[in-house]
């Protein structure tokens, strides 16, 4: 699927979720280490932000193999209140190089604020969190 994918054919999710109560934030290693396994055969790239308490992932490929995949994270007991705050068709992949990628953000509230969000506000203020983060996409 990837890196020659026909534009019509990418999809993105980007969702915002907490690390449930009673998993340890040492559990993200693991999450990190199976999804870059398991993505590459599913033709998916993304990104992990993780701030000690929520998760935010970005994902993209088609259509079909991201929803499966948000569908296998929303089943998954490490996360807990799941908010899709963007989903939609995507031109170019942001990710290109990640099966993966994984970075942590100091900023304990920012991902808070993009939670509240959704849409185009969703994609604008996650695309400033980019801009703040150490990245090599």
């Amino acid at each position: 699927m990837h890196p020659t994918d026909p534009p019509d054919v990418l999809h993105e999710v980007i969702y915002v979720s907490t690390l449930a109560a009673d998993a340890s934030s040492s559990v993200v290693a693991d999450i990190v280490a199976k999804a870059r396994l398991h993505n590459p055969w599913m033709g998916i790239t993304g990104l992990l932000i993780f701030d000690g308490m929520r998760f935010c992932e970005q994902m993209e490929g088609s259509q079909e193999a991201v929803l499966a995949q948000l569908e296998r994270i929303r089943q998954d007991r490490r996360h807990i209140n799941l908010q899709v705050v963007h989903q939609g068709p995507l031109a170019v992949r942001r990710f290109r190089r990640f099966s993966l990628g994984y970075t942590t953000l100091d900023d304990d509230n920012a991902l808070g604020r993009l939670e509240a969000l959704s849409g185009q506000e969703a994609i604008a203020a996650f695309q400033a969190l980019l801009s703040s983060l150490d990245l090599d996409a």
